[in-house]
């Protein structure tokens, strides 16, 4: 019950500061099976993209959460598990673990993820390289809907190293989903996804 006064909350102070507008331009809100994949300049991109989709999706998708940072308080912890369904991640590689493999036993089970397949939060307009995670997850999992997502402004509402949003408002743009395409090398696929996001910004 607590976790889903807060989830009421969030929602609410999201919508209250940015907005949360949701633009399907691509592809309609559907419960199927699907990795949204976007650029990443905030913490607060996590946040918005699960507080655009309808109830019904958020119910059914969990968003990568840096391990490091969304488990360095209680609080945060909690936010992340009881509120977001995150799945963690380690950022620093560990000798003789998959990091992916908690995005592969999500998608295992059927979930849809939110992906940042940059990796790591840009301070550039433009998103950086994308690493190779979500190639090998499409190769890995042919079935599951890819959807490109741009978040606009973002970046404004909680700058890097900032605590405290500022109002403003941001948006996020769901696009055409995209596939890998058969024998389609990994750095042609990776910026080809890339470019579907970029292209969103100024639909």
């Amino acid at each position: 019950m607590l976790a889903k006064l807060m989830s009421w909350f969030l929602l609410g102070l999201v919508r209250v500061l940015t907005g949360a507008q949701a633009r399907w331009y691509g592809c309609p809100p559907k419960a199927e099976q699907r990795i949204y994949f976007a650029n990443h300049q905030s913490h607060a991109d996590l946040v918005m993209i699960w507080a655009a989709l309808p109830a019904e999706l958020r119910s059914i998708t969990r968003p990568i959460a840096a391990r490091d940072y969304w488990t360095r308080t209680p609080f945060k912890e909690w936010i992340t598990t009881a509120v977001f369904n995150a799945v963690y991640v380690d950022r620093e590689k560990k000798e003789g673990e998959d990091p992916l493999q908690p995005l592969v036993d999500a998608l295992a089970a059927g979930d849809s993820i939110i992906l940042f397949p940059e990796g790591t939060r840009g301070n550039q307009e433009e998103p950086q390289a994308f690493k190779a995670g979500l190639y090998n997850l499409a190769l890995r999992f042919p079935g599951v809907v890819l959807v490109p997502a741009w978040i606009n402004n973002i970046q404004r509402l909680l700058p890097k190293g900032e605590v405290i949003p500022v109002p403003v408002l941001c948006s996020v743009t769901f696009g055409a989903p995209i596939r890998l395409e058969d024998g389609e090398d990994r750095r042609a696929f990776l910026d080809r996804a890339r470019q579907a996001v970029l292209s969103l910004r100024e639909v």
